[in-house]
This record gives C-alpha cells, structure tokens and sequence, in this order.
C-alpha cells in the first residue's frame, strides 16, 4: 500500500516529456551571445542618455553568463545605473497609446496571462527581425541558448524525478507547439511588409527562445499611467541592470522614480550595501521555490529557505502514511461528516471552479509543514467535533504553537507526516549519494543533467531537514507528555 501511495505521492506518472530543438538548443558555453562581436553595451546606455557607474563592469560569469561586478569599491546609496523612459524594453498595453502592430497584437492575444513572458517575447522576436531596430545593442548581447527545461531532451525532464516541475514543463512545451500553429495560421496571408518578423519563420523553438529571454531577466514594474490615473504594473527587459545575478540578500535595489518631465520616469538600481572591488551587483529576484528559479531562470539554490515539496492531499495517500507510522484512524481515509466539514473549509474537500488547485499542499518552506495538511491532521484525528470547533483556523493551522488538540493528537499528526516525508523520498528512483557521485563526475554530464541532479538533490535534502525539524518538535512533545504523566 505505501509503494502504490509513493507512485501516486506527486501526481500520476507524466505523459511522455516534449522538449524543443534547434532555435536554442542547451550548449555547454552559456555565455554565448546572439552575435559574435555584439556592440558595447554600457557605451550605448549611456549615448542614449542612461547613466552607468564607473565602478561597474560587465564580467563573463562562465555557466552563469555575463554578470555586473564592481571594478572598485563603490560606496552605499551610490546610483549605479539609471534608464531613461525609452530604454527598456515592453509589450504596450491596449490603453497606452502607442501604436499597434495588427497582426502582433492578433498573436499576442492568443497567449494566456499566466504566460505573459510570451508576450513580451513576441516584442522581442518582432525587434530582433526588424532591421536597424533601436534595441539592436541590447538584443545582440543576449545569450544564444538558455539552459531551461524547456530545451532539456526527454531524458533530461525525466531526470528531474519531480511530477510538478515535470508537468509544468510539458505544459510549457505544449503551449509552445500549439502556439506555433496560432502564429503560423494567423500569418499565412499577411504580407511581406505586414509580416511582425520580417517574413522569417517563426517555430516553437524560437518563440522559447523569446520567452525565454523574457521569463529569465524581465522585471514587473510600473508601465505607463492609463487614462484614470493608475500606472499599470508590466514586465520589462532592462538593459544592463538584467545581468545583475540575484540574491536574498542583495547588495543593490531597483527603483523608479519621476523624470523632468511628469510622464517620464527612470528605472535605476541603487547600492544597498557597500560594494568591495570585484563584488558581484545583486537583485533580490523574489522569494520563490527552485521550481521557479529553475523554471524561468535555469539555476537552483542550494540554500533556499522559499523551497518546499508539493504534494497532492489524497485520503489513501494519508491513511498509507499514518500506517506507516504506527498511527491507526480510520477516520483518515473515512472523514466523519463534521470533519468533512472543517476539511471543505480548509479547501481540501468540496466542489468548485477551482477544486483541483485546491488539492495541493507542501512540506518544507518557512512554514515546515503546510497548515492546512497540518490542519487537516490534526482534525482527523480528533474524537469530538466540540472541542475542534472552539478552535480557531490560524492556530489550527500553526506548527510553532502550543498543541490546540492536546499533546497526543499533535504526536499521531506529526508521526503521519514523518510517514509522508518517509514517502516522499521513496517516489524518487535515486538517492542523494547517487547523486553525488554523479555529480562529482562533472566533465561528463551536460548542463541539463547538471541542473537537473541539483534539483533532485535538493529535494531529497528539504524533506529530510523536514524531518528533522518534525523530529525535534517530536522529541520536545514527548518530554511534556512525560512530564505531565509523572505529574
């Protein structure tokens, strides 16, 4: 029962990985640029009327491709770059005023806003085909390829061991296939002139290519102010400060702020902290999980405190857990009607638009244990519905509290969620050790695989410090429990 549990622990297996080729291929030399010999880009910000400090650099970061550094020490609340109005580079809104491309706007109504890096990417693709296009300077020094699981083989999504970042991935290659027909279809009668590319053919390996670029270095930020007032929030390319590599804890912070002119704004990065010769200039990209960061970014932290495992509520899922941990309910698999109740306002049972979102919970990440699984334990466990319901959500849902239930009903809830950690581990074909040792063979794996054991390893390494922080809290309960008997 707990190997059939482990199986379905993340989703039902994945249909068979897509993956792009061609356009942007993964490459071991990551620093590539589009062109050999790209015009210098500090020199073109500021000609065009941009600011970059004399203290910076641009510096080939290898793997991770061009990077901003400090060629000399620069002092806190020193501006390091600043953009005019015209510099960055964005998709204009309906309400903005700019013109239109007809047939781009057509296209880039077919992409959904959860994909709005397409969009933007669509922008990229019509300038970078355009000849004597003013972002030429910056479009040249972008890389070539991007090593995203877009572009991994199948083998190389199926490397990854993990059913949410696998699904994820197919549904982006999905989109990027079915996108490329939308494209071609509404562009089979437009006209060399009309053409939003030149008349070059566009596929699904270069619109990745585009949102690529866009997911892996655009910034939201404030757009243009529409007609009641309000500034619209819209992604960016920002050239030069989109090499600065990211951090939790950042030496440097983008801000906007008014021009002369009332409609004008720049966009300039500020340092935070002071800078020392050679410091790398660092953004705070967001508090994301490394799905996110490998996802749109192509990088994985070691240490990140934002990262979690996303698992699918499942009642038989829970019931093989607390099995394999000692713990006998059958109200577990079996909710009484009261605790059907409570669990449908947790949004982990009912009906609606939205249910299937609903069914996911996490282990790890600030909270250690999410509350509604938490929750949700703890209430299955619980003899009488009275005593649970005087019981407000927020503490029902801490892990740092004082038990709500009582000592030994948080004992049996946190014995389960060992059971679901131990299961966890078990959904994954390697071990950590495996993953080492494949990893230590470095001049023998490619970047995807690369990326890709990082990921696992990383994984495997957040439920086990789950573990042991469940174990803690475990150990601190048991010795109140004996302290209240001896009592």
């Amino acid at each position: 029962m707990v190997a059939m549990a482990a199986r379905d622990l993340l989703g039902s297996s994945p249909v068979k990985p897509f993956w792009l080729r061609g356009f942007a291929a993964v490459s071991a030399s990551m620093s590539k640029r589009l062109v050999p010999n790209p015009p210098d880009l500090v020199s073109w910000v500021v000609r065009e009327g941009g600011f970059v400090h004399k203290g910076l650099r641009i510096a080939d970061g290898e793997a991770s491709g061009l990077c901003l550094m400090a060629s000399s020490d620069i002092e806190a609340g020193s501006d390091l770059i600043s953009l005019p109005k015209h510099i960055p580079l964005s998709f204009p809104s309906s309400g903005s005023g700019q013109k239109w491309d007809a047939s781009l706007f057509r296209i880039a109504q077919k992409v959904p806003e959860e994909l709005w890096a397409m969009r933007l990417g669509l922008k990229l693709l019509h300038e970078r085909a355009k000849v004597g296009s003013f972002w030429w300077p910056y479009i040249s020094n972008l890389p070539e390829t991007f090593n995203i699981p877009i572009f991994f083989s199948g083998e190389g999504i199926k490397d990854l061991q993990y059913a949410p970042l696998i699904h994820q991935v197919n549904k982006r290659c999905r989109f990027l296939l079915d996108f490329e027909k939308q494209v071609k279809s509404i562009l089979k009668d437009v006209g060399p002139e009309e053409h939003p590319f030149g008349g070059q053919e566009v596929n699904a390996s270069s619109l990745g290519w585009a949102m690529s670029a866009v997911s892996s270095r655009a910034f939201r930020l404030h757009g243009e102010e529409l007609t009641d007032g309000v500034h619209e929030d819209m992604p960016m390319l920002l050239p030069l400060i989109d090499m600065c590599n990211h951090s939790f804890h950042p030496n440097a912070r983008i801000i906007q702020e008014k021009g002369s002119n009332e409609h004008d704004f720049l966009i300039k990065v500020v340092a935070e902290t002071q800078m020392e010769q050679d410091a790398p200039v660092l953004l705070n990209y967001g508090c994301l999980s490394n799905d996110l960061f490998l996802l749109d970014y192509g990088f994985v932290l070691p240490k990140n405190p934002y990262d979690f495992v996303e698992l699918k509520y499942d009642g038989g899922l829970l019931d093989a857990a607390s099995l394999a941990a000692g713990i006998f309910s059958a109200n577990i698999s079996s909710p009484s009607p009261w605790q059907q109740q409570i669990l449908t306002e947790l949004k982990l049972e009912g009906t609606g638009a939205d249910h299937k979102f609903w069914l996911q919970v996490r282990l790890g990440g600030p909270e250690v244990v999410d509350g509604r699984l938490l929750a949700a334990l703890r209430v299955l466990l619980a003899d009488n519905a009275e005593d649970v319901k005087q019981i407000n959500q927020t503490a029902l849902q801490s892990f740092s509290s004082d038990p709500p239930l009582g000592v030994s009903i948080e004992i049996s809830a946190l014995r389960t969620v060992l059971g679901l950690c131990a299961i966890s581990l078990q959904h994954f074909p390697t071990m950590i050790a495996e993953d080492e040792k494949a990893l230590k063979n470095g001049e023998k794996i490619f970047p995807a695989m690369e990326s890709a054991l990082r990921f696992r390893m990383r994984k495997k390494t957040l439920i086990i410090d789950t573990m042991r922080d469940i174990t803690r809290r475990l150990n601190s309960l048991s010795e109140q429990k004996v302290c209240t008997l001896i009592i």
